[in-house]
Order: structure tokens, then sequence, then C-alpha cells
């Protein structure tokens, strides 16, 4: 999602780049969660951290969610997110996805070390700090690194996701389904067309989204669909490098779907030609993928009208109309 928050500066590290309000979660099975006390983040750290004494807290500028810092200790930084006024589990899920990102071995994500509750309320997360480079990541092993990760990430259980979690401050349903065509129309498109309806009373895009959720299995005819591990929100702001120059991805919306989804915020992630190359090499470019470029685009036009307003409603709209018209319904 695009964030109306200015990038924070390459040198430190990475808070959330979404600047609308989180909403709960679903409760769920905690990601490592800490022991409550004074202060669980420095308990953690000179604990399990294995650091002996915190030489510095620093704030981290760039997000408007979470209160970013970096700690500094005799054991190396912490990248630390708080948030007083929302429960662990939005840091839950984050986790749950950085950590299913991290154990594929593929494209560099901060590795998440602990989630647990703040005193008297609020939560935390605790990950790994990752120091950036001053230049965004080569194009080419960008494409490359996350055409590995799609293909290293699979699931046995469909399409979904252990947890629900957000894209920006959306919900994101990721109850799991066996069939990609049901899992998108319902959890993706179908579920930002029921949120324009009840938000702006929008039934023209709701009624004509419908038609084209009822009639776009066409789209999907001689491939094979396999479950990938997907980011599931990658556009610029989440995309970085570090020291040496390889590829860094944060702040993930994850779930297990078409690995062509992962391209619907490609019209703000700057993603060029060597990109595709280098993807496509790894993960073949499959029959009719041009046809189905904008069903995914879509779902991420619908979230920033949710969001954002009416300035997104002309881009979604046309995008339905011109599958209306390809699909002749």
């Amino acid at each position: 999602m695009v964030a109306h928050v200015g990038l924070i500066s390459l040198s430190v590290a990475f808070p959330s780049m979404h600047c609308l309000p989180r909403v709960g979660f679903t409760k769920r099975r905690p990601f490592a969660m800490a022991a409550l006390s004074d202060d669980p983040v420095q308990e953690w750290i000179l604990t399990e951290g294995k650091a002996t004494q915190i030489t510095r807290i620093s704030p981290v500028g760039g997000g408007c969610i979470n209160l970013a810092s970096r700690y500094d200790t005799d054991a190396g930084s912490f990248f630390v997110k708080t948030n007083r006024s929302i429960g662990p589990s939005m840091f839950e899920a984050e986790a749950i996805g950085l950590d299913a990102m991290y154990k594929t071995g593929t494209i560099r994500v901060p590795k998440p070390y602990k989630v647990g509750p703040l005193r008297n309320s609020g939560s935390y997360i605790i990950m790994e700090f990752i120091e950036f480079g001053a230049s965004r990541s080569n194009q080419s092993v960008l494409g490359r690194k996350l055409a590995e990760m799609h293909k290293a990430g699979k699931s046995e259980k469909g399409f979904g996701f252990p947890v629900d979690n957000t894209v920006g401050s959306t919900p994101q349903i990721n109850t799991w389904s066996s069939d990609w065509v049901q899992f998108y129309g319902e959890h993706r498109l179908g579920f930002q067309l029921k949120l324009a309806r009840d938000q702006y009373g929008d039934s023209t895009i709701y009624q004509k989204g419908h038609r084209l959720i009822k009639n776009m299995a066409p789209l999907f005819e001689n491939i094979v669909i396999e479950p990938c591990l997907l980011h599931g929100d990658l556009w610029s702001g989440n995309i970085t490098s570090d020291k040496v120059g390889e590829p860094v991805i944060l702040d993930p919306a994850c779930y297990y779907g078409h690995s062509e989804a992962e391209f619907g915020m490609s019209w703000c992630a700057g993603f060029g030609g060597s990109f595709y190359n280098a993807y496509f090499e790894v993960m073949p470019k499959q029959p009719g993928f041009e046809k189905r470029r904008e069903i995914y685009l879509l779902y991420h036009y619908l979230n920033h009208y949710n969001l954002f307003g009416s300035g997104y409603r002309s881009s979604a709209m046309s995008i339905i109309d011109d599958y209306l018209r390809m699909l002749n319904v």
C-alpha cells in the first residue's frame, strides 16, 4: 500500500510505512510471546538477546502507526516497534509473515525475534536491525530473489495464511481455500467491493465488480496455479537494500497465493524490464499473463479507494469495465 509519508533515511531502519490505524485480529497462537514485565523489551534484550548492556536507544522516524526505535547493545543492534493502543495480534501477524519469508532462505528480510504485550496496554515486536545501503536494490537481483522465494515458499494447505493480517490498515482475510479463483474473488476482490459499498454507498462498483468475479474464471484457464508465499504489499516503500546491495523487503501482508498476484502493486513499485526478465528465468511466465495482469492491480486500486478516497475509483472502475468488455458479460 502506498502510504502518505516520506521514506526514512536508508542509514537507519524500517518503521511501518502505513499511516492509518490498524484494526484488531482474531485471537491466534502468539508468536514467541514474551513474559510481561516493567520493560519486557529491555528484559528480552538483556536475557535472550544475549546483551549485557544497552548502550543507546534512538528513535527511528518515518512511521505514524508505531513508535520505532533502534536499540544498540554490546551484542549488536535491535529494531523495536511499539504501539500503546493495539494488542500483540497485529505484530504477531507481521512476525509470522516475516518468519515465513525468512525461512525460505532466499530474499533478505528482518528476522523477527519476539512479540509481546507492554505493561498496562499496547504491544511490541523486536526484530533484526538491518543497516540499509545508499541506494535501492539491483532490479535483476530483486527479480531473481523474489522468484526464488515464490518457488521455495509452498503450502500444502492451499491458498491463505495461518492468520488474518492487514494490507495497509485494511483487514486481509486469509481463510484457507483449495480454489484460487474462489479465494481471490471472495477474500480479495469481494471483500474490497463490500467495503466500498458499505463506506461510500457505491452500488455501481459493487455490482459491476461482482459481475466480474462471477465471470473471471476464463482468465485462469490452461494454467496450473500453485500456492506461493507472497509478500503481499510489494511497493517501492517496502523495498530497499542492505549495505552490500542485497535486496531487502519489509512490512509484509503475507499469504500463499498465485505468484502473479505479487505484482499487484507494480504501478508504484518501479519494476523494470530487468526485474521481470530475471524473475521469469526462475518462475517462467504462464500463458495469459498479460490478460490477468490488471485483475491483480484491481485489488490494490480498490484498497486505495477504500483507504484514501475517490481519487482511486476511476482506475478501479476502468479495470472492471475493461474486463467486462473482454469477457463479454
